[in-house]
Parts: C-alpha cells; structure tokens; sequence
C-alpha cells in the first residue's frame, strides 16, 4: 500500500463483517497524528447462520448483513467519512456463493468488501490488541474466538512471531454438536465431545505455539468478553481495579452451570448476554480446549479487536503516527489524549519538567520518600493537566480531571488512571482536603501521595504562569526545621511567578506541615 501523505483532518470508516456480528467503528483523524472516535456500532446478525453445513450463505442472513451494512455506511458518511475500509472474515471467507453476497452488498451499499484470510485477521487481531496494552518484548499469545474460526497469533508489543487460524468458531460447533434451534439443556457428553473436537483441532498447531514460550494470554471477541463477565459475576468479586480476567477454573464451573440450563434460563444468567446465549456453550469449550492444550490457567480480556488492529493500520500509512508508535506505550497513550484535546504541548512539556524537578528536589532534602512508581504518575498527570482547556477554561482541572477519568487510556490500570486524573484535578483552585480526597473512592495512603503530587504539579504551573518558559531550574533547600526554601533560577525577570508560588504557599503547608519561602535567582545563564 503506497504512503500516505495527506495529514489535513479527515474521517475514515472501518466495517468488519464478521460470522456473528457486524461492527463499524468512525474515526476522525487529526493533522496532528492523533485521532477522535466518534462513532462504535455493533450488530449481531448471524451472517453464518446455518452455513457451515454446506458453506452456502443463506438468502435471509445475506439480507440481514447487508441491510446492517447499508445504515452503518450511512451512519459513516453521514459523519463525514471520505473513506470506508470493510472487511470479511471466515463466514465470507468459505462461502461458496461469496461473490453474489459481495456483488450484492456492493450495489445496495457502495461498500467494497476485502475478504482477507484467516492469518491477515490474525495478524490484524494480534495488531487491535497489542496496540492497547503495555508488554515490551514480552512474548504474549493472543486469542480471538468468532463465530467461524478461532484465530491464535503469538507476538509482542512490536511484532507477531507466528499467526493461525483454527476452523473453530462457536457458531460453527454450536451447529455441528448441538444444532441451531435447540432450547433445551446441553448434555455433559455432548459439551464432552465439543471440547475433544477443538482439542483434535489444536493440536495440529500445538507444538509450534508452544516453542515460542508465551507467559501471557490476551483474549478478544464478544462470546470471550461475555464468558469472562458471568464468570466474574458468579465466581469472584472483582475490585474495580483489576483487568477482567477468565480463568480456567471457574470457566469450568461456568460450562456445568450454562450445561445444566435451558436456552430460556441461560439467558437470564447474571451478567450473559442474551444474544450470545445459544452459542456462548460452545465458546466456552472451545476456549477450555485452548487453555487445557496451551497450558493457561487465567486469560487477560481486551475489548480492542480487529478494527482497532484496521484503525492501527491504517495510520501506520503516516510517518508521523509511525514515529508516534516508536515512543513506549504509556508515553504514547498519553500524547495522543492531549493531542486530540489540542493541549499546549511546548506549555505541557515545560511544566512536566518542573514537576519533576521539585519532585527530585523534594525527595533529595527528605520531604517525601515516594519512588520512581509516583514520579512517572505525576509526569503523566502534569503533561495531561490543561486537557480540561478543551471543554471551558473556567474550572478546567475538573473537566481535566473528568477527562483523563474517562478517556479510556491505554497502558494504564484504573487506579492509575484515577491517581493521574486527580494530581489534575487539585492542580489549582480548590486544595486536596481530606474531604475532598474522600471523593476519590481510593485509600488514605494514595490520596496522601495525591495530595504531595498534586502539590508539586500546582507549583509547576504557577512556575510557567505566562507558559514562556521563564523558569529553567527550580530547588527545594531546607532553611530550617519547620521552613523550606523554594529558588527558582531565569534568566528574565520572574515577579509574576514569585507572586503566583507566594500565593499557594498554604498548599504546601497542607502537604507537608511546613512553610514556604519562595526567591527568583536572575542569572544570564540559568542551568
């Protein structure tokens, strides 16, 4: 595919058909290599209904998937895409009269469809997935069950080592073992039987999974999200703070109880989605017969999928994204909220090096003893903290702090995400109370490092007031035991800063039971 060049802001596309459902997913792209979602749909509407007996595309389902196709490139142009890219997977892929469906659906819906194989949708899952989590050179094999196949790629943060797909899907064996109608209870036998037949299936790949030497799983798609949130929701009380997680155990426990109940009842089991509710006994063999023959005991659950492996690729067309993507995960995941809420980047960057240095200074004179955990959190924090300037100046560290709340960051856990988006929030105006801290919803120990981070980041800000630059190297010094000194060096004239620190001299207090003086050193060469 040919560069692209283009970097004025657009809107793309990307439909995925697949076997059980339809997904579209509706991106701005900006000129700054970020992009803005604007848009996720998905439709359930068992393109493979009833296929893979003969693998003949049946004339009511084709209707269904082309009529779901038809609104979602509406639903698309109608938000200005210049651009839809869509794609189909196995149902289309080993059907016989796909080129009528593909004709057909190109008439009544403009939409050229590439029908890819089984290792591109891989390799594009193993892409959506990996570009969502933080991993390095940890080697992680990466699982995603649909409705036709089951495609298996082993890789890392960076590249894929080996990439298959399995003709494994769970309306595939739903029709084969059980059949498509049946609303009665499943025999133990035939679940037996469903999990020996993947089993057979796996381990033709086995031996080459295995030499890679994988210590992590991912899991992807609807049927492995949903058999993950009933397990949670039956079996193990989930914090809050965890990555939802499937583990082999109770995945077990889970297939006897879903066995036992008719499809009536099974739809009404706590945290199951009644659309997933006649196939979802066949998945949870499939990814029993996965984790028994690959030796997993507990697979991480990602909500990114093969469209955010198609938006990911897509803009590895633009150098400026590819340079993007070199930067460590967490870094990267950071520039892009900022970026796509246009943040004054140069001011930013300015007031995360001075946080940082007070932090360091701070620490070196014994006002705190936090470690390099906390000092990545507040960098975060401080580049991310005028985000809020996006919705309204006035009252911005909330709207900062509801953003980086909600802003689904990549790389980081939701503690995390909660310590970064409160440094935010008590950055000016109000001060980091206990009553306040109290609203976080996070323990005393964490809302004292909020409080001591949230203070360096105020004093950050205040040392960019006029966002120039003016402050080069600011140090805390011990005066004594009950003062501290805060000097700060420039080579201009620093009066507005001196005022605006002098001002918020009580936050520090509040951290740290101690008082503050503040003096600007002017020097013709400020180190």
């Amino acid at each position: 595919m040919e560069e692209t060049v283009k970097s004025a802001e657009h809107v793309v596309g990307f439909v995925d058909i697949g076997t059980n459902a339809i997904r579209l997913l509706v991106v701005r792209i900006n000129p700054n290599f970020s992009y803005t979602i604007i848009s996720q749909e998905k439709e359930v509407v068992r393109l493979g209904e009833d296929e893979f007996k003969d693998n003949i595309l049946k004339p009511q389902a084709m209707e269904r998937a082309i009529f779901v196709c038809g609104k979602f490139a509406d639903l698309a142009r109608t938000y200005g895409a210049t651009e839809i890219i869509a794609i189909g997977t196995s149902g289309i892929r080993e059907a016989q009269n796909q080129c009528e469906f593909l004709q057909n659906l190109r008439e009544k819906t403009g939409l050229n469809v590439n029908v890819i194989s089984g290792e591109e949708e891989a390799r594009l899952i193993w892409l959506g997935v990996s570009s969502g989590i933080d991993i390095g050179d940890q080697k992680a094999i990466f699982i995603d069950l649909g409705g036709g196949s089951t495609e298996i790629a082993i890789g890392n943060q960076h590249e894929y080592f080996y990439l298959t797909s399995l003709r494994l899907g769970a309306i595939r064996l739903t029709s084969k073992f059980i059949g498509e109608g049946w609303t009665g209870p499943i025999k133990t036998d035939t679940y037996k039987k469903i999990r020996h037949y993947a089993c057979s299936k796996i381990r033709t790949v086995k031996s080459k999974v295995l030499e890679h030497g994988a210590r992590l799983a991912y899991g992807s798609s609807g049927t492995l999200i949903n058999l993950a949130e009933v397990s949670n929701k039956l079996f193990k009380k989930n914090n809050g703070n965890e990555n939802l997680m499937l583990n082999r155990k109770n995945l077990k426990k889970l297939a006897t109880v879903l066995c036992w109940l008719p499809l009536d009842e099974r739809k009404k089991v706590p945290a199951i989605n009644p659309d997933r509710a006649d196939i979802i006994v066949a998945g949870a063999a499939i990814i029993e017969a996965i984790m028994q023959q690959f030796g997993i005991e507990e697979i991480c659950v990602s909500r990114r999928e093969l469209r955010d492996g198609m938006l990911a690729e897509y803009l590895s067309n633009y150098e400026g994204f590819r340079e993007l993507q070199k930067t460590p995960m967490r870094n990267r995941s950071i520039l892009h909220l900022g970026r796509s809420c246009n943040f004054d980047e140069k001011h930013s960057e300015t007031v995360a090096s001075l946080a940082l240095q007070l932090f360091d200074s701070a620490k070196q004179i014994g006002l705190h003893n936090l470690g390099e955990t906390e000092k990545e959190l507040l960098k975060y924090a401080a580049t991310l903290h005028d985000v809020g300037d996006f919705l309204s100046f006035n009252d911005h560290q909330l709207h900062s702090h509801y953003i980086i709340s909600n802003a689904g960051l990549l790389g980081f856990d939701k503690r995390e995400i909660q310590v970064m988006a409160n440094i935010a929030r008590f950055h000016r105006k109000k001060l980091p109370s206990k009553k306040a801290l109290k609203t976080t919803g996070l323990d005393e120990k964490t809302n004292h490092v909020i409080e001591i981070l949230s203070t360096f980041l105020r004093f950050a800000e205040k040392l960019d007031r006029s966002h120039c630059g003016l402050v080069k190297k600011p140090e805390f010094t011990k005066v004594n035991g009950d003062r501290v000194l805060l000097s700060f060096y420039s080579d201009s004239d620093c009066s507005l800063e001196e005022w605006s620190i002098i001002q918020n001299r009580q936050a520090f207090y509040e951290a740290f039971k101690k008082n503050l003086e503040a003096k600007c050193i002017v020097t013709q060469s400020a180190q």
